[in-house]
């Protein structure tokens, strides 16, 4: 039988690293079942029977995060038969306050301190023998970035798989100790679920752990005895038991760290706290960022990832497309079948994928960023703005992958734990423009304004004024009222990313894009085509005559007010659920132009009349604000875990979009 490892560790501790570097590319990516935090699982390099799990990054046990509960009730219910505990051992002391919890469960540990290079860099020294003598289990140095002491930590986490369970770890002071072995006689009696490990369950019973007790449902006679126990205690060292319990697990961390810790009393500032002087400064700090992602930008979406649209373009359209339309002529194939898979499938599914090398650009800057310690930065840069007008500096993090993809961005909200700020960042993320409403802004400034510099830039900016007026709307109402919850971060040493690493953490983004994405249009296109080429007859007409048509002329009056109220832009605004690029397509197909693009000659004169400068702006400002495509809204949904919540965003959103719209025009009536 195999042998089951669990990952778990602290935040920026390197736990992401080791599992990649462990598992390489056996590893799979899902959701814990009934939520939807991330779960990543793996088979150990050479061994497949070893089964590597990743728990989410936790400080703690306690149940007071998502992902604390998530990893506690894993190692409490499917047991696995050891632990790695991935320690940063740059910052040992407040990552052993984990270590303490994890000995607690039985569950054999080894303990990997992560980051050595950066200890020996610092000039300090870590006795790791003599740490493994006081914590009682294997402790192994590594360095994850460097690929350094893994194979020793594989090796020792096997070894500790075989063993029956973990020796106790008795660190709390004589009174505390007497209590915890009182209740554990009166657990032994009183419980018969066998699977918590004996003493993690008393000490979790005096510290009075609300979801334990709710689990148990204790007999009323021997809760009242653990109750009194823990209330002497109480009253002997004037605190509540979990603060007892708290404050004795780092006295006890303090005292190992002072005898096998040697701090190197010389050094005042790390590398990375000079760079935190600029990076984060108060005043350099928001220019430089705003320099980093104008770069990142720049280079994914205008100069190497635009050089990339063409080959895609010509794969897509002249290769793929071009292949099967010769090899249906050739089979004879009927006309409407034909135009369902060269119109609608493969040029609905083509619309998207034509933009996946941007985004796994895009992604892999990011990714770069995450790694080298800088995102972390951001989201503290970040949080100082965002305070003020009711979000948390973690829904930055969100919004700044939104400039990719509304998809990975709604998905990434999960790693916000307060339930009303993740889904208000749910909620405002696809105001930020995504790389599929690029193309729609530069038809429209290509048509009205190539001349003005500042109208493709002004999408952006109206964007991140959205997020942040909205957020000062919803903050006064019921659902989201409330101070945003206390934001804490550690931030990580800064350090040269792995490679290896970034291109994972690339490679799962993009593949997530093009699953989620890919499968929803590819229902999506078909459907489209549909309505596009038949009338309410079924009989294949021109578009002009088509069931999408007709629809169109009955919401057209809708846009009337926004200057936009002919038919054609309101199929087009409807076609944008599909894909928001999906709207420069639909002119072309309606205008009768083959191989639709925003800089085509035909297609911008066609767009002249339909739209003037202000109804244009007004167009894309709809646009950029209105409800996501299908894929984001299938994320959306995920997320929400609720059809309501998610038809209320997306009516929040729209609503908010023909307002916004509506203002856009009639202003630009007099200035365009």
């Amino acid at each position: 039988m195999g042998l089951k490892i669990a990952l778990a560790g602290n935040p920026n501790s390197g736990k992401t690293t080791v599992f990649n570097a462990l598992t390489g590319s056996t590893q799979y990516v899902g959701n814990w079942p009934g939520v939807t935090v991330e779960k990543k699982e793996g088979r150990l390099r050479g061994h497949k029977d070893v089964e590597i799990i990743d728990l989410p990054g936790i400080y703690s046990l306690s149940p007071y995060s998502l992902e604390e509960v998530i990893a506690r009730n894993y190692l409490m219910e499917e047991t696995p038969d050891a632990i790695i505990n991935i320690v940063d051992a740059s910052n040992i002391e407040r990552n052993l306050y984990l270590t303490t919890q994890l000995l607690e469960t039985g569950i054999p540990v080894v303990v990997a301190l992560n980051m050595m290079d950066v200890v020996k860099r610092n000039g300090d020294t870590i006795h790791s023998s003599n740490l493994s003598a006081e914590l009682g289990c294997p402790v192994v140095e590594t360095s994850a970035a460097k690929g350094t002491g893994l194979s020793d930590l594989a090796n020792a986490a096997m070894a500790a798989g075989q063993k029956a369970d973990q020796a106790p770890l008795y660190l709390f002071s004589d009174t505390v100790e007497r209590g915890i072995t009182e209740i554990e006689q009166i657990a032994k009696d009183a419980v018969t679920d066998s699977r918590y490990n004996p003493r993690w369950l008393a000490i979790k019973l005096f510290e009075n752990d609300e979801k334990v007790l709710e689990n148990l449902r204790l007999p009323d006679r021997a809760a009242q005895a653990i109750r009194q126990i823990a209330e002497s205690c109480e009253k002997e060292y004037d605190d509540d038991a979990e603060s007892i319990v708290t404050t004795q697990r780092y006295d006890y961390i303090t005292g190992i760290v002072g005898k096998h810790v040697v701090k190197n009393r010389k050094q005042k500032l790390t590398p990375s706290d000079k760079i935190d002087r600029v990076l984060t400064n108060r005043w350099l700090a928001l220019p430089i960022f705003l320099l980093i992602m104008w770069g990142v930008y720049y280079v994914s979406i205008q100069s190497i990832g635009d050089m990339t649209i063409g080959w895609v373009e010509t794969l897509i359209g002249e290769w793929i497309g071009g292949g099967v339309s010769t090899l249906l002529v050739n089979a004879g194939a009927a006309e409407w079948l034909h135009s369902l898979i060269i119109d609608g499938i493969i040029g609905g599914v083509g619309a998207v994928l034509v933009f996946v090398p941007q985004l796994m650009i895009l992604f892999l800057f990011i990714s770069i960023l995450e790694d080298c310690g800088y995102m972390a930065r951001v989201a503290f840069i970040m949080d100082r703005l965002f305070r003020k007008f009711g979000l948390s500096g973690k829904s930055f993090i969100p919004m700044l992958i939104g400039t990719g993809c509304s998809v990975p961005a709604i998905m990434a909200s999960r790693t916000i734990e307060n339930d009303k700020d993740r889904k208000m960042t749910i909620m405002l993320t696809p105001f930020i423009p995504c790389g599929a409403k690029l193309p729609v802004f530069a038809l429209f400034v290509g048509a009205f304004f190539p001349t003005m510099a500042w109208v493709a830039p002004s999408m952006y900016l109206l964007g991140i004024v959205m997020v942040i007026l909205s957020g000062v709307i919803l903050k006064r109402t019921r659902p989201f009222r409330g101070d945003p919850a206390p934001f804490v971060m550690e931030l990580p040493a800064y350090r040269f990313p792995r490679m290896k690493g970034v291109l994972i953490h690339m490679w799962e983004r993009g593949k997530a894009f093009m699953i989620k994405a890919g499968t929803i249009i590819f229902v999506a296109s078909g459907a489209i085509w549909f309505l596009q080429s038949f009338s309410w007859s079924l009989q294949m007409v021109d578009a002009s005559e088509s069931i999408l048509a007709s629809i169109g002329r009955v919401v057209a009056p809708i846009f009337i007010p926004l200057g936009f109220g002919n038919w054609q832009a309101a199929v087009a605004s409807i076609t944008g659920l599909l894909a928001k690029e999906v709207v420069v397509s639909t002119f072309g197909v309606l205008f009768g132009i083959a191989e639709a693009s925003e800089s085509d000659p035909t297609l911008l004169e066609n767009i002249g009349q339909l739209f003037n400068p202000a109804s244009g702006y007004a167009f894309m400002v709809f646009t950029l604000l209105a409800a996501p495509c299908f894929a984001a809204i299938g994320a959306m949904r995920r997320e929400f875990n609720s059809w309501k919540w998610t038809l209320g965003t997306v009516a929040f959103q729209t609503g908010t979009a023909y307002v916004m719209a509506l203002i856009a025009y009639q202003i630009g009536r007099l200035f365009l």
